[in-house]
């Protein structure tokens, strides 16, 4: 069977995956032709593999398939009956680790801190593509009932990643069984490995790198008000 590894990018979807690894002994997978992720910081950490068959085989088989997507859930690859495991991080922290990575080759330039803002509010406003805006995305998961996905709060998953994912894959795939003695890497361990990927790791970073106005912006997109309030977020 499939189980989407579905999120918003920079929601923790790339760590989750290395814990899995790591707990489970599995292989993880994409649902796009290249995973841009694994050709940054290489495929080790998470057994990132090319899709072994066509989504309808992997569906068909007994075996797990772990498979992450940016995508929105209507997406055409996406079946009714596929079970997910949804990643999700205050959409305000999200935007600013998407665009810092997207504008970290600018880093030095003197304008530097004006196209993060530019990337931000593009970002922000964002509401076509695949990906789609933060709560267009966070939203269309969330109507998902058959079977209702399992959540994964970003803050609890930094917080002790080996339960947090050890819980979500006993919802999800219970047939699985944990290596209790399996490392999982800590966080300060990537960020040394791979700085420009794993940037921080922290919550609230948008209180002090996200513009005043682009946090208006933010809450001024009926989407993400919606799905803030919905995931507890103020």
């Amino acid at each position: 069977m499939i189980v989407w590894l579905a999120s918003y990018p920079r929601s923790g979807n790339t760590f989750f995956r290395i814990a899995l690894h790591r707990l489970y002994q599995v292989p993880t997978y994409v649902v796009y032709d290249v995973d841009g992720v694994a050709a940054q910081i290489g495929t080790a950490l998470m057994d990132a593999r090319e899709r072994p068959a066509g989504f309808d085989e992997m569906r068909a088989c007994d075996e797990v398939h772990f498979v992450k997507t940016h995508r929105q859930r209507g997406d055409a690859v996406i079946a009714e009956q596929d079970r997910a495991i949804c990643l999700v991080r205050d959409g305000r922290d999200s935007v600013v680790s998407w665009a810092r990575l997207n504008t970290a080759h600018l880093a030095g330039e003197p304008d530097y801190e004006d196209r993060f803002a530019a990337e931000a509010r593009a970002i922000i406003t964002r509401r076509t593509g695949g990906t789609g805006g933060w709560g267009q995305n966070v939203l269309s998961w969330s109507s998902s009932t058959s079977p209702e996905p399992v959540w994964v709060r970003f803050e609890d998953l930094i917080a002790d990643p080996r339960a947090t994912v050890e819980a979500a894959v006993g919802k999800a795939a219970p047939s699985l069984r944990p290596d209790p003695d399996a490392p999982i890497p800590a966080f300060g361990e990537l960020n040394a490995r791979e700085p420009g990927f794993f940037r921080a790791g922290i919550t609230g970073a948008h209180t002090t790198e996200l513009p005043p106005d682009l946090h208006d912006l933010f809450w001024d997109q009926p989407d993400n008000a919606t799905a803030m309030r919905l995931n507890g977020y103020r």
